[in-house]
């Protein structure tokens, strides 16, 4: 029996180094749930210098907005080149290229800087989206191309005038994007094949929000937030559920929609926030209450130009449409507090949310990190550091509008020169 045990004991002790290196992928826009969260632990308190973060690589990279996905030990993101558009392919541990694809891509959308949708990583496979509307499925350990189609030659999309920017959603079997075609706002591909499964919706433009899966009560259903509606589809075969008017401005629908029991969460640049109460039945829904401002000079609540709001199911944390970091109240929309602390002041002014535990990392426009408690009391700065170089002139100051990704107890950031891994282990 002693002998037994000693042998369980070495065997339980030669597995803790393998339980302890075990690092959460972020294999798609907003990570494993789609939510922008970050759930792996043993991640530093605070930041251990105010200068540049040290790199565990970085590897130069072209021009654009896409932001990385990470998963299986490599990571995926997409730039602008001299021929069109890239997909690359690399190394997570090292930075080093394991593959890319090129292709051409004339752009004719407005801010031409380079890509916009952070790529999806399924069962081997990625699937990404360029500006100009060409999706691609490739196989993941070669960047072999198993399917692609193309929106404007395939289904006559109208490409919005900032280029197509939402991340693709796997649902089982199937691939879901925004395509904008004519009854065809929304398509369902075949993830293995490409076959197109069902088609759903029309609308004048195709905004911008990515398509999002979530369950009332226990009805799974497929919220699309489009520029004229919030429609809640079947997403076995896109039958539509629901649906709340919402005309939005300039097709500015980007936020990703956020949902905490039966309540639904939009909010736009100019036409503010909208809360949504979905029915037990889940057939029917209504506005819970909605942002009085259609101006993003004089906005209440909050007007987000490029970030998503993060909404706890008591409170709402999100950037205005002219720099303020605000909190609201979620039961009624009133703001609580804003501060320029996170940001700097002026039009577009962006700063990304991500909670972790009871804090939440922040990257900002002038590409600092930053570690922060938001509360309903305020904004309380913990530290901050740089992260990478802004690259992108905007309004008269320069920027970085990629999102992050957080995998392996680390960031994974983009400018328009290159693409660094900083580790935030404890």
């Amino acid at each position: 029996m002693r002998r037994f045990l000693i042998t369980s004991t070495s065997i339980l002790v030669s597995l803790l180094p393998i339980a302890a290196a075990f690092a959460e992928d972020w294999p798609q826009w907003g990570g494993p749930q789609r939510d922008l969260t970050w759930r792996e632990t043993g991640i530093v308190k605070e930041l251990k210098t105010k200068d540049l973060l040290p790199r565990v690589w970085a590897t130069p990279i072209g021009a654009g907005y896409a932001g990385p996905a990470v998963a299986n030990g490599k990571v995926f993101v997409m730039d602008r080149s001299a021929e069109g558009e890239r997909v690359l392919c690399l190394n997570a541990d090292t930075g080093q290229e394991i593959w890319k694809h090129e292709y051409a891509a004339r752009y004719t959308v407005s801010y031409p800087l380079g890509p916009r949708c952070t790529p999806t990583v399924d069962d081997g496979r990625v699937f990404t989206v360029g500006a100009m509307g060409h999706l691609f499925c490739f196989e993941e350990q070669t960047g072999k191309v198993l399917w692609q189609k193309n929106f404007v030659e395939d289904f006559g999309t109208r490409l919005p005038i900032w280029g197509m920017v939402h991340a693709p959603l796997v649902e089982g079997n199937q691939v879901i994007l925004l395509v904008g075609g004519e009854n065809a706002l929304v398509v369902s591909f075949d993830k293995v094949t490409g076959k197109e499964l069902w088609r759903a919706l029309d609308d004048r433009e195709v905004g911008y929000a990515p398509p999002m899966i979530f369950t009332f009560g226990k009805h799974r259903q497929l919220i699309i937030w489009h520029p004229s509606a919030v429609s809640a589809l079947d997403p076995s075969n896109g039958k539509q559920l629901w649906q709340v008017p919402y005309q939005v401005r300039s097709g500015l629908t980007v936020m990703t929609p956020r949902q905490v029991g039966n309540r639904l969460f939009v909010a736009s640049f100019y036409n503010g926030p909208r809360m949504i109460e979905v029915a037990d039945d889940g057939k029917s829904a209504r506005v819970l209450w909605s942002g009085k401002s259609d101006s993003e000079q004089r906005t209440d609540g909050v007007h987000p130009i490029i970030m998503t709001p993060v909404f706890d199911g008591s409170h709402i944390y999100g950037i205005d449409s002219y720099d303020h970091m605000r909190g609201l109240d979620a039961s009624n929309g009133k703001r609580l507090w804003e501060t320029l602390d996170a940001t700097g002041q002026g039009r577009w002014w962006n700063c990304f949310l991500v909670p972790h535990e009871d804090r939440f990392f922040l990257h900002n426009e002038q590409g600092e990190l930053l570690i922060a408690k938001l509360t309903p009391a305020g904004y309380q700065e913990i530290s901050r550091a740089k992260l990478v170089e802004p690259t992108q002139p905007i309004q008269r100051r320069m920027t970085v509008w990629s999102h992050p990704a957080f995998a392996m107890k680390s960031v994974f950031a983009r400018n328009d020169k290159e693409i660094v891994r900083v580790s935030l282990a404890e």
